[in-house]
């Protein structure tokens, strides 16, 4: 190849980058300390009934008396790892019966909803900026008769389980029971949901996407999911579980066709599709019939909600748990209620709900090409539509088609799963597994990088600075960028990952901490019948039917016919994508992102089989523990500081800016904008809070009663922030066809940061109120 000379233009732009990076490190530097501030406010809102007259309630502000100080000193995040608690006492559990202990339970861990990155398309400025939906963790605990064993089953509505996550929450696990719930038989599991926020990672490479480390959502996370478990822990009781399957149909395509096949047409020819279709559902039941949760494992992107969004929310799998749980907790508020519902993550990674598929958004036609770009524009341009008007209604019709195939597969379900539980667990270093392809030739896994691919993003959510998928050679500009600013990639790296032109060669990169993981957890926890896979990542849709055929192929050779296997993805460390070998050779965004090399399934096949023979041979003891992951101690500091809170002159917080009209119809938008403050400082608040409420007025009971909070669909809370501390926050309440008629009012519930003279920060509670408006049939 010939010698490339660079324009001025390429020349300015090293230049320009070389002196950014300088800046950046410098920062890097002078932020490598301990992560940041705990806020922890109490005085937070219950919002019970009150009683008012809506001809005698206004337009009101209220501000709590109460403060909370917050430290203005940088607090250690080694104070995540708590003091040792009292060891909970095991309940006493009735043993005479046929079935499982089954717990449920479902907590709060929706973390900031402002000045905090958004986890999942890694776009620099889509920031949060208010709420559509709560997140939540759900957590399943099923026991044996006797106790004698048991497994947990938490899936979250996050972006995907960060080891540093689930390290903390396994800590404080074992502070609280010991060593009923331990690294092998509890599961975390991310939903992947792009609308949750980031900030809770310690590996450089999500750190930077995160831009910092956010203490207040790591520590709400963990609180929640460990919440979550609390309550199931508390509620179990003696119940058996059914399993069902059936296909979903007109919710997925496959976003990377042309790397499905390159897959052997022998094996594709045992398919129909090149997405799963199959949901696999577990129901659970008391012992008199009576309902308690469902898991449903199912594989499909929650990127309906695409990077132009910045309200947090659950996307269309939460959107499918949202509507179960409704229907099940009659009368009950988004959130609250018995009955539990996790649409849980499976081999999603080439997988798009965004069924209308790829065009080019500047003329409209097909982009569905290999290197997914336009003849004008290029990939930037090459984005896919979901079926609905805009992304919240695809959201809705995908989440709703969901829900209806698993309530109907849940309805239907009569096939019981018994049989002992168990659960076996190792940490590997994937950067040094040995794969034995056959009887005699072997390869191994690589330290982990990134292709150019992966800086292309995919059809659901294009990079910004216009890479192409597919592409199997480097480009000498942004390799001189990288060498420049990095170091080179070594030759090993380079032929261990071969045809992957490397564009970060992370696994060589050391600072501040390490880039990316190199100990993995495994893991397969088994209730009867079924084994449940832990993944790591993101398998591709044939990597996930060659692991479950493996596995399911090693319990039979041992004895156990019949399993069915389920693949639950982004559980207990997030290591980006797994494709198999053969679409590993065409280098699109999955195989670009697969970083330990073109042998990580076949790696994870051979480890996945050595858990399911260890259970199948009840030699799980005999299993070596592996390397434990580190836990860093000093993270970067988000970039986003905090600042205190004002309110316009003549003005405070909660005051009515902009009031609602005086009537509404059904299928109309209640607006309501009142003078705000940072949405962060309400983090730290209990769990199963609000930032708003629409309330009926009762005039039976002369009280005012919730019909709505900021975990209801048809609401929008939007944080818009000023100049200089002030900012404003819109309550919207797209009302519904089922509203009743009557009079309603709209309620605020924030904090604002107050700070005086070399005194510490305080965090003050305050609520502000509508005047009446009624709400009128069409």
């Amino acid at each position: 190849m010939a010698k490339r000379t660079f324009s001025n233009l390429e020349t300015f732009l090293i230049f320009l980058l070389v002196m950014m990076t300088a800046i950046t490190v410098a920062l890097l530097s002078l932020l490598f300390i301990t992560s940041g501030t705990i806020e922890n406010h109490k005085g937070s809102h219950f919002f019970s009934t009150t009683e008012s007259s809506p001809v005698t309630q206004g337009s009101t502000a209220t501000q709590s008396s109460t403060a909370t100080q917050s430290s203005a000193a940088t607090q250690s995040s080694t104070a995540t790892q708590t003091s040792p608690e009292t060891s909970t006492p095991e309940p006493p559990l009735f043993q005479n019966f046929s079935g499982y202990h089954i717990g449920v339970g479902r907590a709060d861990c929706t973390g900031q909803v402002a000045d905090i990155n958004m986890m999942g398309y890694s776009k620099s400025g889509q920031n949060a900026r208010g709420i559509l939906t709560r997140l939540y963790s759900r957590a399943f605990i099923m026991a044996e008769p006797d106790g004698s064993n048991r497994t947990v089953f938490v899936s979250i509505d996050i972006g995907m389980v960060s080891q540093r996550l689930r390290l903390e929450v396994l800590n404080r696990l074992q502070n609280k029971y010991g060593s009923l719930y331990r690294r092998d038989n509890v599961i975390l599991s991310g939903t992947h949901t792009h609308s949750g926020p980031a900030g809770y990672f310690q590996y450089t490479v999500f750190v930077i996407a995160s831009e910092g480390f956010s203490n207040q959502t790591f520590q709400h996370m963990v609180t929640g999911i460990l919440k979550s478990i609390d309550i199931a822990h508390a509620n179990m009781k003696p119940g058996k579980l059914f399993i069902n399957k059936g296909n979903v149909d007109g919710v997925q395509i496959n976003r990377s066709p042309y790397s499905y096949l390159q897959n052997p047409q022998s094996e594709r020819a045992r398919y129909s599709s090149n997405t799963d279709k199959e949901m696999v559902v577990l129901k659970m039941v008391d012992l008199n019939g009576d309902d308690l949760g469902l898991i449903s494992w199912f594989a499909i992107h929650p990127v309906s909600m695409n990077n132009s969004n910045h309200l947090v929310n659950s996307d269309n799998v939460g959107y499918a748990s949202y509507l179960f749980e409704q229907e099940k907790n009659k009368g009950y508020l988004p959130g609250q209620g018995p009955f539990v519902a996790a649409f849980a993550s499976s081999n999603l990674g080439d997988v798009s709900p965004n069924i209308l598929g790829p065009h080019c958004i500047n003329t409209g036609e097909s982009c569905d090409n290999p290197n997914s770009t336009c003849p004008i524009g290029g990939p930037s341009m090459c984005i896919a539509k979901g079926p609905g008007q805009d992304m919240l209604d695809s959201t809705q019709i995908i989440g709703r088609t969901m829900y209806q195939r698993a309530k109907e597969l849940y309805a239907s379900a009569s096939q019981e799963v018994t049989g002992p539980l168990a659960s076996a667990h190792q940490w590997v270093n994937m950067t040094d597994v040995i794969v034995w392809l056959n009887s005699t030739h072997a390869a191994k896994t690589c330290k982990p990088a990134l292709g150019y691919g992966f800086a292309a993003g995919t059809i659901d959510g294009v990079g910004s600075l216009n890479f192409t998928q597919g592409k199997t050679e480097g480009d000498p500009f942004w390799d001189t960028i990288r060498d420049q600013i990095l170091g080179k990639p070594s030759e090993e790296i380079k032929e261990c990952h071969k045809p992957k032109p490397i564009l970060l060669h992370t696994g060589e990169l050391s600072k501040p901490h390490p880039w990316h993981p190199d100990i993995v957890d495994v893991q397969i926890i088994n209730l009867g019948s079924l084994a449940i896979t832990a993944i790591p990542g993101e398998f591709t849709t044939m990597s996930g039917r060659r692991l479950r055929e493996a596995v399911q192929a090693e319990f039979a050779s041992h004895g156990m016919q019949n399993m069915t296997v389920v693949i639950s993805g982004l559980c207990n460390v997030y290591t980006h994508y797994i494709a198999t070998y053969e679409e590993y050779q065409a280098q699109r965004y999955e195989a670009a992102s697969t970083i330990y090399g073109p042998h990580t399934l076949s790696a994870y096949i051979q480890l996945f089989r050595n858990l399911a023979k260890a259970i199948a041979t009840d030699t799980v003891a005999d299993l070596s523990r592996g390397p434990e992951p580190p836990f860093f101690k000093q993270l970067i500091l988000p970039l986003i500081p905090n600042i205190v809170d004002r309110a316009p002159i003549g003005r405070t917080f909660g005051d009515v800016l902009q009031p609602a009209k005086r009537k509404y119809r059904v299928g109309e938008v209640a607006e309501v904008i009142f003078v705000g403050a940072n949405p962060k400082n309400s983090v730290q608040n209990e769990t199963h809070q609000t930032f708003l409420t629409v309330e009926k007025y009762e005039a039976t009971s002369t009280s005012w009663q919730i019909v709505c909070n900021d975990a209801s669909w048809e609401t929008r809370f939007y944080w818009h922030k000023g100049l200089l501390g002030l900012s404003n926050a819109t309550v919207e309440w797209h009302i519904p066809d089922t509203a009743q008629p009557g009079i309603y009012r709209i309620k605020y519930f924030g904090h604002n940061r107050k700070q005086d003279i070399l005194k510490p920060a305080v965090i003050l509670s305050f609520e502000g109120t509508s005047s009446a408006f009624e709400v009128v049939t069409t």
